[in-house]
């Protein structure tokens, strides 16, 4: 089995980047590989949903948090108290991972060690799951700095690559 990580936007989707999303996560895990992603809102969100459909176990399935599920549940509930994202979006992510956890303990991978969601935590995130994945797929939208910078980790790794570029308004 291979795994794949999964990643994009999160602030911006569409209904285009949304049908992608999902067949392409049909297509990888229906050849019986797993799924690596960051258990974020937009392409996280999408990509982990459609995952779950394919395999309600969650067995291949691995989502990396930046902290522990709690402290990372409290940032987006935060985020949503400030007006950046929905209560829906943060109540929704938080039930998600929660479910998956259920389903599967193993399959989320918490950060014990830190106590903060930052631009450093997601960083260390994202290298941790550059460094399992033997494929990736990104889905950038408006030249994301963050995706351009995973893109960029990941191609220097040389791991197989397939980029999804969008202009979402």
């Amino acid at each position: 089995m291979k795994w794949v990580s999964i990643g994009g936007s999160w602030r911006k989707t569409n209904k285009q980047l949304e049908k992608d999303v999902r067949k392409t996560v049909r297509k990888f895990i229906g050849n019986k590989n797993g799924m690596i992603s960051g258990g974020a809102l937009g392409v996280d969100y999408i990509a982990t949903d459609e995952a779950l459909k394919l395999d309600p176990a969650a067995k291949r399935i691995k989502i990396f948090l930046p902290t522990t599920l709690e402290i990372y549940s409290k940032h987006y509930q935060e985020k949503a108290r400030e007006g950046i994202i929905t209560e829906k979006q943060a109540k929704d992510l938080a039930t998600q991972l929660k479910r998956i956890r259920t389903n599967n303990s193993s399959s989320i991978i918490e950060n014990n060690k830190n106590k903060i969601v930052n631009e450093n935590t997601y960083a260390q995130r994202d290298s941790a799951i550059i460094n399992l994945a033997d494929e990736a797929i990104s889905f950038h939208v408006n030249q994301s700095p963050a995706t351009k910078g995973n893109i960029q980790k990941i191609r220097e790794k040389g791991i197989p690559l397939k980029v999804f570029t969008y202009t979402i308004k």
